[in-house]
């Protein structure tokens, strides 16, 4: 395996991408092309998690899977666990939304304008988010078609489309975040989530247009790429009525997708095993299984 760290924008290093890239070999008759996934770990677009980014990654590589895991511009210049506001992380103020749409949109089209020196089958690029990143996989799933989103890359739409999306616990519908969050009143909820806001739109407390925007499930339509969504029932963090409003968009539009929802476990599984687990509560061995089901889903798409 090649690994490589590609800038995404020439010499900037606040957004770039994390190949693990598989060796051609002689044994095969010619130079094989494989599928590809780019990885989108969340964060709270404050940070990128090490747990959903590198154990992901290898994960697919093992299935024959190209794999980028894509940093993309966050609040906070280096992860942190610690959601304090006073955080003395320096900030990043290039991070406001759109920008991190802007990483993952230059992402795909990389890869397709390299996908004979990368060996990718074009026809087979998924995008793969976990909570903020599930948003944000989201936001590409619905918007890819925009032209104003190919005209900021500098490409025709069609080079900025994933074949398939996967979404882990992901925040998809922000006015039912509003509402929940106000009906629960949890206050590290609460804190997070006026420390995210800030993170994507500079203010702690969203306007109705700036939750429209942020929201992919206002953006579903005909043009929506196939998703594979997976949660918990009991993610006390990002609420499970996420995916489940979002899978209701998709059915609505006729879109194709799959769903699990699991009993039980925490926000931020990841794997959900030890391999990327940081503490016992993440190993769960039901919602482990996700992964084989995503592996059975992909080969339809």
């Amino acid at each position: 395996m090649k690994t490589e760290k590609i800038k995404i924008w020439g010499d900037q290093d606040e957004a770039y991408l994390q190949a693990y890239l598989l060796h051609d070999s002689k044994e095969f008759n010619q130079q094989k092309k494989r599928p590809a996934v780019i990885i989108c770990p969340g964060g709270a677009y404050l940070g990128t998690s090490d747990r959903e980014a590198e154990p992901v990654a290898l994960r697919f590589a093992a299935q024959g899977y190209q794999t980028f895991v894509l940093r993309y511009r966050t609040y906070f210049t280096e992860f942190s666990s610690n959601f304090n506001p006073k955080n003395e992380i320096p900030v990043n103020p290039r991070s406001l939304w759109p920008n991190p749409l802007y990483d993952l949109a230059k992402s795909i089209s990389l890869i397709r304008q390299h996908a004979n020196e990368w060996l990718v089958d074009t026809d087979h690029i998924a995008i793969c988010g976990f909570s903020a990143g599930g948003n944000l996989v989201g936001h590409l799933a619905t918007h890819w078609h925009d032209p104003e989103l190919a005209a900021q890359i500098g490409v025709e739409s069609n080079m900025l489309k994933p074949n398939a999306v996967i979404m882990g616990y992901p925040v998809l519908d922000y006015f039912t975040m509003v509402q929940i969050n106000a009906e629960r009143n949890i206050p590290l909820n609460n804190q997070i989530w006026r420390l995210s806001n800030t993170a994507v739109f500079g203010v702690a407390e969203l306007s109705a247009e700036q939750l429209n925007t942020i929201s992919p499930i206002t953006a579903v339509s005909q043009q929506t790429a196939p998703c594979f969504i997976w949660h918990t029932a009991s993610d006390e963090l990002v609420y499970v009525e996420n995916s489940l409003t979002f899978a209701m968009a998709l059915s609505k539009h006729k879109i194709p997708y799959a769903m699990h929802i699991f009993e039980s476990g925490p926000h931020g599984l990841s794997l959900a095993d030890d391999t990327s687990a940081d503490s016992p509560e993440l190993i769960n061995p039901d919602a482990a299984v996700w992964f084989d089901l995503v592996l059975t889903w992909l080969k339809k798409h």
